[in-house]
């Protein structure tokens, strides 16, 4: 019996065992020293943000260059500010008017203004009596026929006009002595707080006239140069959040079900060999998709991965975007609760 075919055979056999063997060990995640830790590969990515004002003017001065590493708080860049100055200042005197007639009516009256309403009223009923005495004499006068009838009526007329206007001085006296009325009051206070929101409205857009960077990072572009337009549409830097990056890898479905967000892990490079830099899952996918180009291996291609992001701490800048990075998470550690709040660098290096 020749036995070259069935050597032949189990050539084959014994070949293609260890290249599926040599597939599962490059498999994301496996580790064949340790079942209790998951390694996952994928590359450093970072978060970036357009900086832009919330006004439309002239740029002034652009305070950083590309490169230059920003803190928070910092100033960047400023606008043409005469314009809104002169707005706010406008707005602030419009303020001051306002206030001043609130505080006249809620005042009343003063007391000058009650002695005049009532020497008003004296006034006028003095010159009543006087009109009253006319009358009566003219009125004497027309029946023993001393007079004509116009001259009686133009008494009587004259009387009247004096009963009207002590009518008129009672009144006056009454409103001094009361004070505004309640609606003017609540229309005059109401005016005022108008006043005030547009002079709050301008205050805050002076101060959107200057840019601060909202976070620590670098100054990746500088768009825009003095004497440019700006415009909220338009942004003048673009800043990379250095601290923290994260990397983006991918988990088989088998894997998926061991990992929770919140869980910690460490990240490593080639770059710097044996440093790990702490972190901790910040998303899993709710999606599956197919594995990334970029993973070579054939039979891997046609697998169903999620993507998972894992947050690392950066503080010396050393992880770069596009860097290469391994991931390992300790599949032993307990699973954060749901409303778990995520950690943050800070905590991570006191820890």
């Amino acid at each position: 019996m020749n036995k070259k075919p069935i050597i032949r055979v189990t050539l084959v056999l014994l070949v293609a065992a260890l290249i599926a063997a040599g597939l599962w060990r490059f498999y994301p995640g496996f580790d064949s020293s340790n079942e209790n830790q998951l390694v996952l590969y994928g590359n450093i990515d970072i978060r970036e943000s357009d900086l832009a004002f919330n006004n439309s003017e002239h740029i002034d001065r652009l305070l950083v260059q590309e490169g230059d590493r920003v803190t928070k708080g910092q100033l960047l860049a400023t606008l043409h500010r005469e314009r809104f100055r002169v707005a706010a200042a406008d707005a602030e005197a419009r303020v001051m008017a306002k206030k001043a007639v609130v505080a006249r009516l809620e005042a009343g009256s003063r007391v000058e203004e009650v002695h005049q309403a009532r020497a008003n009223l004296d006034a006028a009923n003095a010159r009543l009596v006087d009109a009253q005495v006319t009358f009566t004499r003219t009125e004497s006068l027309y029946k023993k026929r001393g007079v004509s009838k116009q001259v009686l009526d133009d008494t009587e007329a004259n009387m009247n006009t004096a009963r009207a206007e002590v009518k008129v001085a009672e009144e006056g006296l009454a409103l001094a002595v009361a004070g505004p009325r309640e609606e003017y009051i609540a229309e005059a206070r109401a005016t005022l707080k108008s006043a005030e929101a547009r002079l709050a409205l301008a205050q805050e857009v002076l101060k959107d006239a200057e840019l601060y960077a909202p976070a620590d990072g670098i100054i990746r572009d500088r768009i825009l140069e003095p004497g440019d337009m700006a415009s909220p549409q338009t942004p003048v830097f673009s800043l990379a959040f250095t601290n923290p990056v994260w990397v983006r890898a991918y988990v088989p479905e088998t894997a998926l079900g061991k990992l929770a967000p919140g869980m910690s892990a460490d990240v490593s490079t080639d770059s710097y060999p044996g440093k790990a830099y702490p972190g901790w899952i910040g998303f899993i996918s709710p999606t599956a998709e197919f594995t990334p180009k970029n993973v070579e291996t054939p039979e891997l291609r046609t697998r169903l991965v999620y993507q998972v992001r894992i947050y690392a701490c950066n503080p010396q800048e050393e992880l770069r975007l596009g860097m290469p990075a391994t991931v390992s998470i300790s599949l032993t550690q307990p699973k954060p609760a749901a409303d778990h709040a995520a950690p943050d660098c800070a905590q991570l290096q006191t820890d």
